[in-house]
C-alpha cells in the first residue's frame, strides 16, 4: 500500500508529486537527467508494487492524478515510468557506480 503519510529522509510527509513527469520517460540505454530527478518517484513505484498497492492508488498518490478521470492515460504513466523503474535496477545503476567510483 502507498501511503500518503511516508516521512521522508528529512522527516517531512511526503506528499503527492509537485515535480513535472512526462507521461512517458525517456527510453534509452544511458541514465537521462529525467531518471535522476525522478529517482526517489522510481523506487517509491517499485516498493508500491512489491506491497501489491493496487496501481490506481500509486498512480494518485505519487504522480498526482486522478485514475477515475483517465484510467488509459493514467494506466500508461504508471506502466511506462514503472518499466524504467525497473530498468534503473537491472542496468541504469551501474552508470551510477561508475560515476560514484570517479569521484574523489
Amino acid at each position: 500500500m502507498v501511503n500518503e503519510g511516508d516521512a521522508d529522509e528529512d522527516g517531512s510527509l511526503m506528499r503527492p508529486a509537485t515535480q513535472t513527469f512526462l507521461d512517458n520517460p525517456p527510453l534509452g540505454e544511458t541514465l537521462t537527467s529525467y531518471d535522476r530527478e525522478h529517482m526517489k518517484l522510481y523506487m517509491r513505484l517499485l516498493d508500491a508494487e512489491r506491497d501489491g498497492a493496487d496501481w490506481r492508488e500509486a498512480v494518485h498518490i505519487l504522480f498526482g492524478v486522478d485514475p477515475e478521470s483517465d484510467p488509459v492515460r493514467c494506466r500508461a504513466i504508471h506502466d511506462a515510468h514503472l518499466a524504467r523503474a525497473h530498468w534503473m535496477t537491472q542496468h541504469g545503476y551501474r552508470e551510477l557506480v561508475r560515476e560514484s567510483q570517479r569521484k574523489p
